[in-house]
């Protein structure tokens, strides 16, 4: 039986793939876009553009798999402010071609298509913690894209009854993870200053705000889990179940740095909109698969800074 992951050279889908060979027998194949993997030799691998339907339609009827984790898209919320359009452009029109190369060739695979908690938005005080029930608000261009996808999966659902399963997982770390994002911005410029590339400083956006911060290896095992027992047309949340503050999450990397390192705003790393606290409710999930997190957060800083170091070194 075929896995076929798209976006495998990313962060999520290469420690999916890794996950993939280690505990299950599927045979897996990778999309790949303008990226690398050193995965190579171990999955098989297609260099392909999805947002060209063609493509995705011969992908399909190559592989023909029996699972489908769709992880391809833009996935940085700082980043989709700089160009809105292109984001829920591309997010959306990749899914769609993926989606509808299924069904014409009545490949009747199991779906995962990857939300965010992020698509939550604007949540209110009383909505929290969060369950698959609170209505989406999304505040910026990404979590509007990653509302539009989740919403496309169920219509897949519902229209040809394509076992679609929904995920909206929370904000996950771990190594590999590009400096795009928050926890990694930090891990580099600390590494950077260990290694004297930079000066002892470190440049910080909106402290305050507090996140649900999971490890990427737990992440992608309950994507395996959901893809398997999820209910189709169902969404499912992932996260930690807890909230941390940005500034709390600083303060543990900076004490696993080995040198004193200062701390500085930076109002260009500020977001238009933010919201003040994300945090999930993951009871759904876990009643049906039985999944929670296992990693600690200490574990998941220590290896995103230990592989900013070798990014760095390296």
């Amino acid at each position: 039986m075929r896995a076929l992951i798209t976006g495998v050279a990313g962060f999520a889908g290469s420690h999916l793939a890794e996950y993939l060979l280690d505990h299950t027998d599927l045979e897996v194949w990778g999309v790949l876009h303008r990226r690398e993997t050193h995965l190579r030799g171990r999955i098989h691998t297609i260099s392909a553009d999805l947002s060209d339907p063609e493509v995705v339609t011969r992908l399909i009827q190559e592989c023909r798999p029996a699972y489908v984790f769709h992880l391809a898209a833009h996935a940085t919320p700082s980043a989709s402010w700089a160009n809105p359009w292109q984001t829920i452009h591309d997010n959306l029109r990749v899914q769609f071609n993926l989606l509808e190369a299924l069904v014409k060739a009545q490949v009747p695979a199991r779906v995962l298509v990857i939300g965010s908690g992020d698509a939550y938005g604007l949540v209110k005080p009383q909505d929290l913690p969060i369950t698959e029930d609170v209505p989406l608000r999304p505040n910026n261009p990404y979590a509007l894209s990653k509302a539009a996808q989740d919403l496309l999966g169920f219509q897949y659902f519902a229209t040809h009854r394509l076992p679609v399963v929904r995920a909206r997982p929370f904000n996950h770390i771990g190594p590999r993870q590009s400096d795009a994002f928050v926890a990694a911005a930090f891990a580099r410029q600390i590494a950077e200053a260990e290694a004297g590339r930079r000066e002892p400083a470190i440049q910080v956006g909106n402290l305050s705000t507090q996140r649900d911060f999971t490890d990427v290896r737990d992440i992608v095992r309950g994507y395996w889990l959901l893809l398997r027992h999820g209910v189709p047309g169902e969404v499912y949340n992932l996260g930690s179940e807890r909230a941390i503050a940005i500034e709390q999450l600083l303060n543990r990397l900076l004490s696993m740095s080995s040198i004193p390192i200062r701390v500085e705003p930076d109002p260009a790393r500020l977001r238009p909109s933010d919201v003040p606290i994300l945090v999930s409710n993951c009871q759904k999930a876990r009643q049906l698969t039985g999944w929670r997190p296992e990693i600690p957060l200490e574990r998941s800083l220590a290896d995103l800074l230990d592989y900013w170091r070798g990014q760095v070194r390296d």
